[in-house]
């Protein structure tokens, strides 16, 4: 897996999403320790934490110091506008703490670190550096340094996304999950949508938590378990090969869906399910974890039909997708055509929504119920 074009750029996304994976599990526990004080709603009121701004800090240092700042260009999510707010000075100084903190744990991931504590304002420029808008020419890293910030600050599902694209296409992609259950019947029994709790962690920390990857035109996706303890992260040697599920019958097959109603339609993908023959409850999850969960073969189909104005951002997409095709499934929009990642930082241009599946037999059929269906939607 680590020989060939882009071997360099694969080793270095994997190490670094699971040195973030680490940062982010322990923002996570202090988080529900002492609760959401330091969480600050975006303009779209969504949540944004210490762990997205710390995750992006350390991302983009370390692309920078392994391949020149002159030769990364970043897409992600966050800015420092919040941060460098004069009423944001706690805040600020959580992400400094937290960024070197982690950066001090780097060669326990094969990674180098500073050789003293980052000051605050070369933190403030890594975060800013990341202002690359993507497009059809060049090489662009994109990130989501918490794609899930709900699920994240909920103690649930979320995770650290992180992709190549090279003239329009994702080369690589990386998927750290830290709250993945390693068991499949502990991830149905988690996310049946009919449940009326929140989803409870897994007990032993040991069970739960990967970091899954992929490069195109190489063989297959790769799962490994997080580093726990004191262990050092060994890559590759404790990867294994994953695959997406067999099952082809509408009838078994299990689908995932958004849990927020805001950007997702649930009762236009309720219809669609039943006209499909889905008889399984849907798994409502946090995240680019439902795409981990097609490529490790833990559920069949990904249904996302977004309202009416919502554009979807690459950097909740572009490490998803190549996991799962490179897994053996089907990612397109709701017309059949792939996804375009080389139109900057949206995906423009989408057929009505985006459907993702194990295989061609069931994606046929949901591709043809939603032509079948789409008149007489309210979507």
């Amino acid at each position: 897996m680590e020989n060939g074009e882009y071997s360099k750029e694969l080793d270095m996304a994997v190490r670094v999403v699971h040195l973030a994976c680490a940062l982010c599990r322990r923002v996570q526990e202090g988080l529900l320790l002492v609760g959401n004080d330091l969480v600050k709603a975006k303009d779209d009121d969504s949540p944004v934490t210490i762990a997205d701004w710390s995750v992006q800090a350390i991302v983009s240092w370390i692309l920078s110091e392994y391949f020149g700042s002159q030769n990364v260009s970043i897409v992600a999510e966050e800015d420092v506008q919040t941060l460098s707010k004069p009423d944001s000075s706690s805040l600020l100084s959580a992400v400094v703490k937290t960024v070197n903190e982690c950066l001090a744990e780097a060669p326990k991931y094969g990674l180098q670190s500073p050789a003293r504590a980052l000051k605050t304002s070369e933190i403030l420029e890594a975060i800013s550096r990341c202002n690359s808008t993507g497009g059809p020419t060049g090489r662009h890293w994109v990130l989501d340094p918490v794609d899930g910030t709900l699920g994240f600050v909920r103690g649930d599902q979320y995770a650290v996304a992180l992709a190549l694209i090279e003239n329009g296409k994702v080369e690589v992609g990386v998927l750290g999950c830290p709250n993945y259950p390693l068991k499949k019947e502990s991830f149905h029994y988690q996310y049946k949508a009919a449940s009326p709790k929140l989803a409870q962690p897994c007990s032993d920390s040991l069970e739960k938590g990967c970091v899954i990857y992929a490069k195109r035109n190489c063989s297959g996706a790769w799962m490994q378990p997080l580093v726990h303890g004191s262990k050092k992260l060994e890559w590759p040697n404790s990867a294994s090969l994953i695959q997406v599920s067999s099952i082809d019958d509408p009838a078994l097959a299990t689908f995932c869906e958004p849990v927020e109603k805001q950007n997702s339609n649930h009762s236009f993908t309720a219809g669609l399910a039943h006209s499909v023959g889905l008889r399984q409850q849907p798994l409502r999850v946090y995240s680019m974890v439902k795409y981990a969960a097609i490529a490790r073969g833990d559920a069949e189909i990904f249904m996302k039909f977004a309202r009416t104005g919502y554009r979807e951002k690459i950097w909740d997409h572009a490490a998803g997708v190549i996991i799962v095709e490179a897994a053996g499934g089907v990612v397109t929009d709701a017309g059949g055509r792939p996804l375009d990642f080389s139109r900057g930082v949206y995906l423009e241009g989408l057929d009505r929504g985006i459907i993702v599946c194990s295989g061609p037999i069931l994606h046929e059929k949901i591709i043809g119920a939603v032509y079948a269906s789409w008149d007489s939607s309210s979507l």
